[in-house]
C-alpha cells in the first residue's frame, strides 16, 4: 500500500460532500486521490465513467483508445462536443476531464490495447474499467486482469439493455466463467449495426464508475460473483449469481490459458480488413465518384435504412436476399459494397466472391464513414 497523499485545502472544499460520508471521509478521499484507474475505451461507457471518476477525485487516470471523434458518437459519448470531431478521443477526453478537475494526473494512449501492452498497462492500475465495444478487447481485458490480479469492472450495452459485473477479483469468477468462448463473428452486431439508446451507456458507465470507487474504498458490496442486468424499456434491474467455473480455461485450478495471445477475429469491425487490397476508404470512394469512375455501388442494408440516406446511384439489395439476386449485380464492373458501418458489407463481399465475382470492394466504415467524409 502506497503512503496516502494529504488532502489540500482545495481538496477539502471540492470533495466536501464526500468528507461528510462516514464510509468515505478523509481517509477514503485520500484513497481515491492515491488510486490509479485504467479506462479501456473512452466511448459510450468510458465517457460517463471517466467524468464521474475525475469528479470524484481519482488521482490518476490512464485512457487508452485509438479512435477519433465522429458525429455519430455525439448521441451518447458525452465527453465530446461537436467541435471535437476528428480529434483523437483520448486527447479531447483529457482536455475535458482536466477542465472539470485540474488536479488529476492523466495519461493518454492513442492506441489499441493488445497482447503486447495489456499486461504492462493493467498491472500498473488498481482497477480497470472495461468500456470496450468489441469481443477482442473484452476477452483480452479479462485475461490480462486475471493474470495481473487487477479487478475488471465490466460493462456492455446492446440496444436498450446493459450488463455489468466485476470480474477477476480475488476468488470471484472471470468473464470466461460466463462466456467461455466468443460468439462467431457473423453473430455479433455492434452498436453501429444494431443501434443503442443514447442514455443507456450513461447509466451503465456510471454504475461502472460506482463499482470502481467502491473497490478503491473497500466499501459496500461490489458486483463480484453477480451480473447486473438492466432493461431500459421495462426500467428493470435484475441480478444473476455467477460462480467461478471449475473448468474455466483461465481461472480454474488447471487453466489452459496462461499467457496472452493475439485476440483477433471476434469482431470484424476491429479485424485487419482495413489493410487488405479488397477495401476502399470513404475519402477515396468520394473522389472516385466525383471523377465519374464506372463502378456499381451495392447497398446491402435494409430498405428503411436505404430510404433514410444512401450514396447517390447505389442499388439496394438487402444482405439476406443477395445470394438469390446475384444476377442483378453486373460482372463487368467493379462492385463497391457498403452497409451502415462495414460489417454486413464484408459478408456481402464474401457472398459475391463465392458466386464467382472477382472485382468486389468493401467500403470500410460503411455509409457512416462516407457521411463523415463528405460532410466534414
Amino acid at each position: 500500500m502506497r503512503n496516502l497523499p494529504e488532502l489540500t485545502a482545495d481538496d477539502r472544499l471540492r470533495y466536501s460532500r464526500h468528507l461528510l460520508l462516514p464510509d468515505v471521509g478523509e481517509n477514503g478521499q485520500q484513497k481515491l486521490k492515491n488510486a490509479h484507474i485504467l479506462l479501456v475505451g473512452v466511448g459510450g461507457l468510458g465517457s460517463p465513467a471517466a467524468i464521474y471518476l475525475a469528479a470524484a477525485g481519482v488521482g490518476r487516470l490512464t485512457l487508452i483508445d485509438p479512435d477519433r471523434v465522429d458525429m455519430s458518437n455525439l448521441q451518447r459519448q458525452v465527453l465530446y462536443a461537436d467541435t471535437d470531431r476528428q480529434a483523437l478521443k483520448v486527447e479531447a477526453a483529457c482536455k475535458r476531464l482536466l477542465a472539470l478537475n485540474p488536479h488529476l494526473e492523466i495519461r493518454i494512449i492513442p492506441e489499441r490495447l493488445d497482447a503486447q501492452n495489456a499486461l504492462d498497462l493493467i498491472s500498473q492500475a488498481d482497477v480497470v474499467v472495461d468500456g470496450a465495444d468489441n469481443f477482442d478487447t473484452r476477452y483480452l481485458v479479462n485475461d490480462a486482469c486475471y493474470l495481473a490480479g487487477v479487478p475488471n469492472v465490466h460493462g456492455s450495452i446492446y440496444r436498450f439493455q446493459g450488463q455489468m459485473s466485476v470480474y477477476a477479483h480475488a476468488n470471484g469468477p472471470c468473464y470466461r466463467c460466463l462466456y467461455p468462448e466468443p460468439p462467431p463473428p457473423d453473430e455479433i452486431p455492434s452498436c453501429a449495426e444494431a443501434g443503442v439508446l443514447g442514455v443507456l451507456p450513461g447509466i451503465v458507465g456510471t454504475i461502472q464508475a460506482t463499482e470502481a470507487i467502491k473497490l478503491i474504498l473497500g466499501i459496500g458490496e461490489a458486483l463480484i460473483g453477480k451480473v447486473l442486468l438492466f432493461d431500459a424499456l421495462a426500467m428493470d434491474f435484475r441480478k444473476m449469481k455467477l460462480r467461478r467455473d471449475p473448468s474455466c480455461a483461465l481461472c480454474s485450478p488447471s487453466p489452459t490459458i496462461t499467457t496472452l495471445s493475439e485476440y483477433r477475429g471476434y469482431c470484424s469491425l476491429h479485424s485487419d480488413e482495413k489493410d487488405t487490397a479488397m477495401n476502399i476508404d470513404a475519402e477515396t470512394l468520394s473522389q472516385r465518384i466525383d471523377q465519374g469512375d464506372d463502378m456499381f455501388l451495392l447497398d446491402v442494408r435494409e430498405p428503411h435504412e436505404h430510404a433514410q440516406i444512401a450514396i447517390p446511384g447505389a442499388t439496394l439489395i438487402p444482405l439476406g436476399t443477395l445470394s438469390q439476386r446475384c444476377q442483378e449485380v453486373p460482372r463487368d464492373k467493379e462492385v463497391i459494397v457498403y452497409c451502415h458501418a462495414g460489417i454486413r458489407s464484408l459478408k456481402g463481399q464474401q457472398i459475391l466472391l463465392n458466386h464467382g465475382f472477382t472485382d468486389v470492394t468493401n467500403l470500410v466504415g460503411g455509409i457512416m464513414a462516407w457521411v463523415n467524409t463528405t460532410h466534414a
